[in-house]
């Protein structure tokens, strides 16, 4: 059964609107704006009766007031008041109010305006959840799009195999020391960062063969070739994610892809960026790239100790990685020492 807050200072007309709508509706009647605002703190209804016209506060401060809590901000509001002003209506539709009717009231009048609000209330309510059901969907054919294009970068890449899947659980493992030890960086980009992570290499899918699959030291000119894939990827994934996903999250995505070879002194790629200037969230992909680089077996190197690479790390701290970001990440050694245990042994 729907539910309506009747909330009006007269208790004639309160008790007449309770009187029609109760064999209907179940009904909650308060005669204030602040008896109003009480109730919704711990309660919710489908659908406020509202008078504009009242002591403590006005019908406009009471509905601002709703539509300033995230969670009832979206409950249909209707006016009630015995002002028939037209411009009082309209005024009452540009605050945000689904109707408006006068009093005194006509039955059928109210009983068919507050039925035809509600069954809108419920198309809007199933259409968002569908269109929630499309996006999920969506997303989900983009995850796999963008993880079967890192495959096949992986695929031809010799020298890198498995550095996506690793690089983006040092990611999470890195987020979440990050969410407890600090308190300057959102929740929500912390979670962005980690679904950006397997598309920080997928610049390399435009790097050619020759230089991809060598194995060995690049010469100079190869290594040009392969810096190429920073600004590349960020294209690239900007082209993929684009009208899909949230701007907020595009953002983060090609920041990882395009910056997270650039180093705190300003002598990294592709645009030589120094300090604070870049990124957060490329600064955070910088430290897992490079540590699954340092700790992992490639064709020109043996893969380092743990103690080698988190030497390493603490050396760089203040040249190639944030200072504040690289003293935290140094705290995640025992996490990322069985994290890495494990995928040794799940190879052997």
């Amino acid at each position: 059964m729907y539910h309506i807050l009747i909330v009006d200072d007269s208790k004639t007309s309160l008790a007449a609107a309770k009187n029609v709508l109760s064999d209907l509706f179940k009904v909650t009647a308060v005669t204030s704006g602040s008896q109003a605002l009480k109730f919704l703190q711990n309660n919710t209804c489908d659908l406020i009766l509202l008078d504009i016209n009242m002591p403590d506060m006005d019908g406009f401060d009471v509905m601002e007031r709703i539509r300033d809590n995230p969670e009832r901000k979206d409950i249909p509001i209707v006016f009630l008041t015995a002002d028939n002003d037209p411009k009082t209506e309209s005024l009452c539709l540009e605050k945000g109010a689904m109707d408006f009717i006068t009093k005194p009231f006509a039955v059928n009048v109210m009983i068919s305006r507050i039925c035809r609000i509600l069954e809108l209330e419920d198309l809007r309510k199933g259409l968002a959840v569908r269109i929630e059901e499309q996006t999920r969907h969506i997303r989900y054919i983009q995850t796999m799009t963008v993880m079967g294009m890192a495959a096949m970068v992986e695929s031809r890449d010799l020298s890198t195999g498995g550095h996506i899947k690793r690089s983006s659980m040092v990611v999470e493992v890195f987020a979440a020391r990050l969410n407890s030890e600090n308190d300057f960086l959102p929740k929500h980009l912390l979670e962005d960062v980690i679904r950006a992570a397997p598309m920080h290499d997928l610049g390399k899918i435009a790097v050619e063969d020759r230089v991809l699959r060598k194995q060995g030291k690049f010469t100079p000119e190869e290594y040009n070739e392969m810096k190429k894939h920073s600004a590349e990827g960020a294209r690239i994934v900007k082209q993929i994610l684009d009208g899909v996903e949230a701007p907020r999250f595009v953002t983060v995505a090609e920041n990882v892809a395009h910056y997270h070879h650039e180093k705190w002194n300003g002598s990294g790629y592709p645009e030589g960026l120094a300090g604070e200037a870049i990124p957060v969230e490329a600064r955070i992909m910088a430290l897992a790239d490079v540590f699954d680089a340092l700790v992992s077996k490639r064709c020109y190197k043996d893969a380092y100790s743990f103690d080698e690479a988190f030497s390493i790390i603490e050396e760089s701290i203040g040249t190639h990685f944030d200072p504040t970001l690289g003293r935290i990440f140094l705290l995640c050694r025992p996490e990322l020492e069985t994290l890495y245990t494990a995928f040794n042994n799940t190879t052997e």
